[in-house]
């Protein structure tokens, strides 16, 4: 079975990303999938390389059983188009980023989290500005999200 890497990108790699990779990851290592699906997280603006996840980001993950602590932030390369072959944006305006950075050459599927996810054009909103409550609702949609998208990504394996 070929392994099929996965990045989640956000502005800064500090809130969303980070959180929907430890979700994702956290999803593939209960059903003992993680080799078949590595996973990482970007974001499309440099402001936070090396930082950690955002304290209320870590604190949400915790309270569902996933550590993200280790995590840092980190920008997206061009070699992330040739990495990946699942480039997901939390929202509109990092999708249309994304496309504009990938190389002509990148063979990467970049498409919108709730599109992938939901088969709509729900934008997972950045809760950077809001309280924990606005964390918590993040994390449901990813999680949501990411069980939906591996669901998927099983079945069409299997067929």
């Amino acid at each position: 079975m070929t392994a099929l890497p996965i990045l989640f990108v956000c502005l800064g790699n500090i809130c969303r990303s980070p959180l929907a990779e430890g979700v994702f990851r956290h999803l593939t290592e209960q059903g003992d999938l993680a080799s078949s699906y590595p996973t990482d997280s970007a974001g499309t603006g440099g402001w936070h390389i090396g930082n950690p996840p955002d304290h209320r980001s870590v604190k949400v993950a915790r309270g569902h059983g996933i550590d993200i602590s280790g995590l840092r932030a980190r920008q997206i390369v061009s070699a992330d188009f040739e990495r990946f072959s699942l480039i997901l944006a939390m929202d509109k305006n990092n999708l249309a980023h994304l496309r504009k950075m990938a190389p002509p050459t990148s063979r990467s599927k970049i498409a919108l989290f709730g599109n992938y996810a939901f088969g709509d054009e729900t934008e997972i909103p950045d809760p950077y500005y809001g309280g924990t409550s606005d964390f918590e609702q993040v994390y449901s949609m990813l999680l949501a999200g990411c069980s939906s998208i591996l669901a998927k990504l099983e079945t069409a394996r299997a067929s």
